[in-house]
């Protein structure tokens, strides 16, 4: 159990993966694109770079990262040395999702083993070929004691969260999630839920309707919508919106052409299911740009529509697809009826010049993450923590915080010989006053 202990080791090990995904990335491009038509550029810049990143931030840091962290000590127990020890959790399980099926099953797994764990990664069975082109991958570099591949439906997923695991990491919708987190409840294993919801953005009448439409249309059509942190609906000040539309309706064009359905930059929706589940979200009446479906191509047309209702069917759960619904305000009473109707997002984004109105707005709403005057962006800084709350998901990663995702800060005071105050120790009598004393100046 090399892995477990030994920092040379992992960061050894990490470095074949290195390699490895380097030898594969062509397969790996072609295989998001023989799943679901990813443009090979998206696959580049949302997967295969973002694991290498991922692979060369991780190594040169693991040993940083790794070593204890010496804390102040408490005067109490003077004198001491204190430390905080990372402690793998043991066996993980990491059930990956099918929107972006290389970086999110590679990454939590990049981060599990550095951190000392023994992983099995679940990849999505609706994504087969990239699922294929990973278990390669991990059998080249892996011994199967340490990291596994399990393939398979969901029935495989429920054999797997049926079994009792130190960590388990899943990224996917909120029902899944709840069913992932009722599993581990069971035998009380700590969780990572990465989900998702309806993530708002709002435009106020200060915002460069221009430089927004083609940000906005850059973050919700890529993936052809599958996005997690995509915009979900768009909330604009009511004298604003028919503009907003007409360069919306460009941006659309300019990137994708006249008919995106002979567009190599635009993706499919990832199977019929889903994608007969997206066309009846469409209102026909209220289409205002798009509306074209091939369900046998899994095909939608980027697609706008207006003024819909907040009890339509597109407004009741999170879209994941390339449709955009446009709702207008007059005031911001009107946003915060429309925003409170839903459960915590794991995303929102505001276009205001106003940095007033940007402030009180992301200040007041509760979501996991945002951008002001752009969209999912946050996602590519390491810095930054990548997680909801509430209902769009518990626990955040990236970067280092990835590692200590996957660790168990362990305490311990190293007390010393030379000194020990005999205060502490029973029998107590006549002691009550001077512990009062000695705690009052702590």
């Amino acid at each position: 159990m090399e892995y477990k202990t030994n920092i040379n080791f992992r960061k050894e090990v990490l470095i074949k993966l290195l390699n490895a995904v380097i030898v594969h990335e062509n397969k790996i491009i072609q295989a998001l694109h023989d799943d679901f038509k990813k443009p090979a550029f998206e696959a580049v810049l949302t997967e295969t770079n973002y694991v290498k990143s991922e692979l060369k931030d991780t190594i040169k840091n693991l040993k940083n990262w790794a070593k204890p962290k010496r804390i102040f000590p408490s005067l109490l127990n003077f004198p001491s040395s204190d430390y905080i020890y990372k402690e793998p959790y043991g066996k993980v399980l990491i059930l990956a999702p099918w929107n972006y099926p290389y970086q999110l099953a590679l990454c939590p797994l990049i981060s599990a083993v550095s951190a000392g764990n023994q992983v099995v990664l679940k990849p999505s069975e609706l994504t087969p070929n990239t699922s294929e082109i990973i278990a390669k991958i991990i059998s080249e570099v892996f011994d199967k004691s340490h990291v596994e591949v399990v393939q398979g439906g969901v029935e495989v997923s429920q054999e797997l969260l049926a079994k009792n695991w130190d960590y388990i990491f899943f990224t996917g919708s909120v029902t899944v999630g709840k069913i992932v987190a009722k599993a581990a409840a069971e035998n009380l294993t700590p969780v990572t839920l990465e989900l998702g919801g309806k993530n708002p953005c709002i435009i106020d009448e200060t915002a460069n309707l221009k430089l927004a439409a083609k940000r906005i249309v850059w973050g919700k059509f890529m993936n052809a919508g599958q996005t997690c942190i995509a915009p979900d609906y768009i909330l604009i000040q009511k004298g604003m919106k028919n503009n907003f539309v007409t360069y919306l309706k460009e941006e659309i064009t300019k990137a994708y052409g006249e008919n995106p359905n002979k567009s190599n930059d635009f993706a499919r929706i990832v199977n019929s299911k889903n994608c007969q589940r997206l066309v009846k979200m469409i209102e026909p009446e209220k289409v205002v740009f798009g509306g074209e479906y091939d369900i046998e191509d899994c095909y939608i047309s980027p697609t706008l529509i207006e003024e819909t209702s907040i009890d339509s069917l597109i407004m009741k759960e999170e879209i994941f697809g390339p449709i955009l619904p446009i709702l207008t305000y007059e005031n911001e009473i009107e946003i915060e009826t429309i925003i409170s109707k839903y459960e915590k997002p794991l995303a929102l984004y505001v276009f205001s010049d106003n940095y007033s109105f940007s402030k009180k707005i992301i200040q007041k709403y509760s979501f996991g993450g945002g951008c002001i005057n752009d969209t999912m962006i946050q996602f590519g800084n390491k810095r930054l923590p990548f997680g909801g709350v509430g209902h769009s998901g518990i626990g955040a990663y990236h970067g280092s915080l990835s590692f200590d995702v996957f660790s168990h800060n362990k305490s311990i005071v190293k007390k010393a010989n030379w000194l020990d105050f005999p205060i502490r120790y029973a029998p107590y009598k006549g002691k009550l006053a001077t512990i009062k004393t000695v705690l009052k100046w702590l």
